[in-house]
């Protein structure tokens, strides 16, 4: 025999419970052997919560009780519910009379939910011409006095059970009550909330069924709940012990006490889908499954008591009077933890019991109060539990890592003895947020990487195709997704939690809105974005000022923007405090070198304790094609300008590039990796600009070009023989002088020899004293840049 369990959601009408009571005919068709257990159809069990709690209010229920009895017999009215009705009506209108109800009377209209649904289908059954018949668990398990929670009686239940099936066996389908019993005073009770699949599972251990099959509203168990983790795997097979710490800890699938029959028996459970009879489900079993992480179970129905004082720790007994008393007034403790330097302890229940909880401890310890020894009672009740199922201690740090990454920090956390699981105690809000960060930290699924990138010019909108035509590639090879979920200019975002589109410029064009940096952070909480990266490709002095809300509220930074490392030296520190502070990341490598992997060259350098005595070279991919170009060929300086300016290797403004600031920018930006104070007035800056060009605006700019050809001409004409011209930045870290010049070297040294725009970058370092050690290559260009500022979110998934 095969106990069939369906679930309030496989009932409810219209394709729920056709497909439900299509599946029981094709069984019975088949002459397979099965008895079915129900649950309450659709949402009648917390509707019929509802009223009652309305009726104790003495608020009126009459459209509540209305529409659930239309709801009810809809699809059924032959089948014969009135006495379910009557009965239902008289007790709310007792209740509303009273103006409050006992567990007795609150079991008595909570069991109705599962009668009408046994007699509706056994009336469908009938009608399809399937032998069902109406079973009433009232008069075969027989439980305790405990309304609300009773626990059945094993032999007396086992003998009606035993004696029912063979009094109704052959082709009748018995159609079952699920969740509810009767005391030996023929008082109705209830198995506690999803006791449904309890009664399923005494079913099947007293009848040596040999599987019951659970039929819900999804594939089967999965490795987190789908509703809170999109990439969520369905598990194929579980063992017991592990069904049962997920039944412990919130899996709503399971009920705590399923599993217990099932394992005297030997009986595997299969969790199907009602709605999706192709698929096999999950089976559960007593064989040990694969080591590993099995699943992600949430309990967000909790709060966190803590009791504080002195008196707490150190003293025998304290314990037990806590126990104790939460025992005598029928409260769980699910997690506990104690610390002395907190003189505290904490302990999970169920938010329902609350109340009770504060109330029952702080009479038990009302002397201590006066004593002193015990100072606070209290509740945080935006509190929810994580456990991961199969988690071994030894690889823990991991997901507890990325937590910590990604500013969720656990308020407290224990494991089992075996230390093979680990339950979290996180802020309620946080959640979802962290369910995915652990999940993707410990399923092996794709690591999602959420990006905003503030800019969208030359080298934002380079960047955006180079991570849109790669994204496939570093998906496959590094199980990576680069998920940009804002683009932004100065004025308008795009925002989209799901990644922008290929066609990206379209979708800004069509769908851009007015923005502030606080809402693009606020939208990365509301939709739980994890792992988040700003990425800054403008040259704006005002966004600098966004970076440390940003770092705050859990962004990673990268930037090709050279200003937030360049401007006073107390922001600067400013930053670097928040991000030590936040545990954030800053990766700025093209500030200097575009592509060239210089700034982390000479980090290590320096903090291995290299002494770096001096630095030069050709920072200007600009200035280099300039001077390379000039030095070389017979033509007007304000020729190769022109070409530089269209090739894209001047900023917008050529001056930027001639005046020297890019260049001592850059200089500025290794000065203070050597750990340098300097400000950027420290610099003695060379401006190639004649004063009366430096302060027109762009456009007289560009027409007085030509002013500049005799200068360059005459500097040129006298170098000595085989020499060319060179923009340089030079820093000596012993004389703490910085230089921005033009000077004449020899074609053949190391900085003669550079061609088209490529930059140079000469260290001396006690190692290195009397060859330097050169980084050398293409130091201009969008797409240079744009590469390098993709090499940094590279870096930074590994770091994530």
């Amino acid at each position: 025999m095969k106990i069939l369990k369906f679930g309030g959601k496989s009932l409810a009408n219209g394709k729920g419970i056709e497909t439900t009571i299509q599946i029981i005919k094709e069984k019975a068709i088949r002459q397979e052997r099965i008895a079915v257990v129900l649950s309450a159809r659709g949402n009648a069990t917390d509707e019929l919560l509802e009223m009652l709690e309305k009726a104790a209010r003495k608020e009126t229920y009459r459209e509540e009780l209305t529409a659930f009895k239309a709801y009810q017999s809809q699809i059924a009215t032959s089948a014969d519910c009135l006495e379910e009705f009557t009965t239902l009506e008289n007790l709310l209108q007792g209740v509303s009379l009273l103006g409050d109800y006992s567990e007795k009377i609150k079991d008595q209209i909570m069991s109705l939910g599962e009668i009408i649904a046994a007699k509706l289908v056994t009336n469908l059954l009938q009608k399809e011409g399937v032998n069902a018949h109406f079973t009433d668990t009232r008069s075969l398990i027989i439980t305790d006095n405990v309304f609300g929670n009773a626990r059945p009686l094993d032999l007396i239940s086992r003998k009606n059970i035993i004696n029912h099936f063979k009094s109704y066996n052959g082709t009748t389908v018995n159609i079952v009550t699920g969740f509810i019993g009767s005391n030996q005073n023929n008082e109705t009770t209830t198995l506690g909330r999803n006791g449904s699949n309890y009664t399923a599972a005494l079913l099947a251990n007293f009848l040596d069924a040999e599987e019951l099959q659970n039929y819900t509203h999804v594939d089967g168990i999965f490795t987190a709940n789908p509703d809170l983790v999109a990439d969520a795997k369905k598990i194929e097979a579980l063992s017991f012990n592990e069904a049962n710490e997920l039944a412990n800890f919130g899996a709503h699938i399971l009920h705590a006490k399923t599993i217990v029959p099932l394992i005297e028996k030997n009986i595997p459970l299969r969790i199907l889908n009602t709605f999706n009879s192709s698929d096999g489900g999950t089976i559960i079993t007593q064989k040990t499954t694969a080591k590993g992480i099995k699943s992600i179970s949430v309990l967000d129905n909790v709060v966190l008591v803590n009791l504080e004082g002195r008196g707490l720790l150190g003293r025998v007994g304290v314990d037990a009077r806590i126990f104790k008393t939460l025992s005598e007034n029928d409260i769980n403790v699910s997690i506990i933890s104690q610390g002395s330097s907190e003189r505290g302890i904490g302990l999970v229940i169920n938010a329902s019991e609350a109340s009770k909880a504060i109330v029952s401890l702080e009479r038990e310890f009302e002397n201590d109060f006066y004593t002193k020894d015990v100072n606070k009672i209290s509740i945080i009740d935006d509190v929810a539990v994580i456990s991961i199922v199969g988690q071994d201690l030894s690889e823990f740090h991991k997901p507890y890592n990325a937590l910590i990454k990604n500013q969720i920090v656990p308020i407290l956390f224990n494991n089992t003895v075996s230390g093979k699981n680990v339950s979290l105690v996180v802020k309620k809000s946080q959640l979802h947020k962290a369910v995915n960060v652990i999940h993707g930290q410990i399923f092996g699924v794709s690591k999602k990487i959420n990006i905003a990138v503030f800019g969208k010019g030359l080298v934002g909108g380079t960047l955006l195709d180079q991570i849109v035509k790669s994204k496939i590639a570093i998906l496959d090879k590094n199980n990576i997704k680069l998920n940009v979920f804002a683009i932004a200019d100065s004025q308008h975002v795009y925002l989209n939690k799901n990644g922008t589109a290929d066609n990206w410029q379209d979708t800004f064009s069509k769908e851009k809105v007015a923005y502030t940096v606080q809402q693009i952070i606020d939208y990365s909480k509301i939709h739980h974005l994890e792992n988040l990266i700003a990425v800054d490709t403008t040259a704006s002095k005002k966004f600098i000022h966004d970076y440390i809300p940003l770092v705050k509220n859990g962004f990673d930074l990268v930037s090709a923007n050279k200003v937030a490392n360049t401007i006073e030296y107390s922001f600067y520190q400013e930053l670097r405090l928040e991000l030590k502070k936040h545990q954030k990341n800053y990766l700025y490598e093209t500030n200097v070198g575009a592509g060239l992997p210089l700034i982390d060259t000479i980090r290590l350098l320096h903090k291995s304790g290299e002494s770096i005595k001096k630095i030069r070279g050709v920072f200007s991919g600009s200035l280099s094609y300039l001077f390379n170009t000039f030095s070389v060929e017979d033509i007007p300086f304000s020729t190769v300008l022109k070409q530089a300016e269209e090739k894209g290797f001047t900023e917008p403004d050529a001056r930027e590039d001639l005046s020297g600031n890019d260049v001592a920018r850059k200089l500025l930006i290794l000065a203070r990796e050597l750990d340098l104070k300097h400000e950027l007035s420290d610099i003695s800056i060379q401006n190639l600009l004649p004063a009366h060009l430096q302060t027109i605006s762009l456009q007289q700019f560009k027409e007085n070009i030509s002013d500049l050809d005799e200068t360059f001409k005459h500097i040129k004409a006298n170098q000595q023989e085989n020499n060319v011209l060179r923009y340089v930045g030079d820093l000596d870290t012993e004389t703490k002088i910085l230089e921005v010049k033009l000077i004449s070297v020899s074609s053949n040294s190391a900085l003669g020899q550079i061609k088209g725009s490529d930059s140079i970058f000469e260290i001396y370092t006690e190692a290195y004293k009397e060859q330097p050690l050169v980084i050398q290559g293409a130091g201009a260009g969008a797409a240079v840049t744009a590469r390098g500022v993709f090499g940094d979110i590279l870096r930074l998934t590994e770091k994530l």
